[in-house]
């Protein structure tokens, strides 16, 4: 065999593991994304009112997060892992069917349901898996990580504007997930991501040591601030997201058509963020981009709820969507800063924290219930306030932030 090929071997080993881990996140984002233009589709045949569609955001994530909320430090590592993965996905691939053939609100519930832990396991835990094979890589891998998952949110609602081009429905949308899925599955199945050489990770604590020390990882300075700062941040990320398309419908009165664009213009918006965010990275530190995203959010999100008629709206909503697309990797980078070799931790504190969080569209859809919508939404206009609070003179992690230099660099 030439040398030319040995030498090449490993080099496309390793992309094959990086490229089947981007297609589990990929695929998880798609389903998102499908999901949050489908709403108003899914609310007309199902016949569902708005306090129903809070319940199907909240109750999967509240939830999914008490079921998911062991997986991360019980998965451990190497093989026990790997067949966490492995039989997540294959629950993952069964909930989309199972939404597809969802005939009731109870049915839709329980898929949705099912849907989140299998996430966790599939996805969560190939992210910590990719973290802990090349430690030294970790920001880029997470860069890509969330490039991947803009290109599935930009593709959910392009997906569904597809099938219902031609001729099918928001249940056929479902199937084809399904499918895609299957093939992500295949894929990591075949490239799972190898672990750390031993000298290079340390020991990990097992059994009733390894849950003490997760439920004493929260008392670790800046932590806890990651955590709920995360939560508020996902305020006017995913929650946001998961009533765009019945805000254009109901508030702006739009099309189903029109509201799926939308949601399109947002993620797409979003990926062009995430995109300008890695070249900003290379100028400027995480934590001062996310303060000025912050007080540049506070300004511009009001002004897409109190501007008139739709086309003004998406375009402001294409603003807000670039400006808040540093949110969750550099808060996400600072938590995985907070833990450093303690992954599976990560995943379940996030669950934990995820069961705070899977209040808030729970609340959005009451209030809407109560209020209407266009009050509802207009309360998520704390969350970059809140956001800027939170960031107030706050130092990084180990001296860092987020795009890893010395956090003397910010100042």
């Amino acid at each position: 065999m030439p040398p030319t090929l040995d030498r090449a071997r490993p080099i496309l080993a390793g992309a094959a593991v990086i490229a089947a881990a981007l297609a589990v996140e990929l695929v998880d984002e798609l389903a998102d994304g499908v999901k949050a233009a489908a709403l108003p589709l899914i609310r007309r045949d199902l016949a569902l009112n708005y306090g129903q569609i809070g319940l199907l955001v909240s109750v999967p994530l509240l939830l999914g997060s008490l079921l998911e909320l062991p997986l991360g430090v019980l998965a451990g590592r190497g093989r026990r892992r790997r067949v966490a993965v492995l039989l997540g996905g294959v629950v993952f691939i069964l909930s989309l069917a199972g939404a597809a053939a969802a005939r009731s609100f109870t049915g839709l519930l329980v898929a949705f349901v099912v849907f989140f832990p299998a996430s966790g396991a599939f996805v969560s835990l190939t992210q910590s898996g990719l973290m802990d094979a090349e430690p030294a890589r970790r920001e880029q891998h997470m860069a890509r990580w969330e490039i991947a998952g803009s290109v599935g949110s930009v593709a959910g609602p392009a997906l569904l504007i597809t099938v219902l081009a031609a001729g099918g429905g928001w249940r056929s949308a479902y199937l084809v997930l399904a499918a895609v899925a299957a093939a992500a599955w295949l894929g990591v199945a075949r490239n799972p991501p190898a672990p750390a050489p031993p000298e290079t990770r340390p020991d990990q604590p097992r059994g009733l040591a390894a849950a003490r020390h997760a439920l004493a990882a929260p008392r670790r300075p800046g932590v806890a601030r990651w955590l709920i700062l995360l939560q508020v941040s996902d305020l006017l990320l995913d929650v946001f997201t998961g009533f765009l398309a019945l805000y254009l419908v109901a508030v702006v009165h739009a099309t189903p058509a029109q509201a799926a664009l939308g949601v399109a213009i947002r993620l797409g918006a979003g990926l062009a963020g995430d995109a300008a965010l890695l070249r900003a990275l290379r100028h400027a530190g995480g934590l001062r981009l996310l303060r000025a995203s912050a007080a540049v959010a506070a300004v511009t999100f009001p002004g897409f709820l109190l501007v008139p008629g739709l086309w003004p709206k998406l375009l402001l909503l294409a603003c807000v969507s670039v400006i808040t697309a540093p949110w969750y990797p550099v808060l996400q980078a600072q938590l995985y800063a907070s833990l450093p070799d303690q992954s599976g931790v990560v995943v379940s504190l996030s669950s934990a924290a995820g069961l705070l969080g899977g209040a808030a569209p729970l609340a959005v859809g009451f209030l809407a219930q109560r209020f209407g919508l266009a009050w509802a939404l207009a309360g998520l206009a704390a969350a970059p306030l809140c956001l800027l609070g939170g960031l107030w003179r706050s130092p990084s992690p180990a001296g860092h932030d987020g795009a890893g230099r010395p956090a003397s660099a910010q100042t």
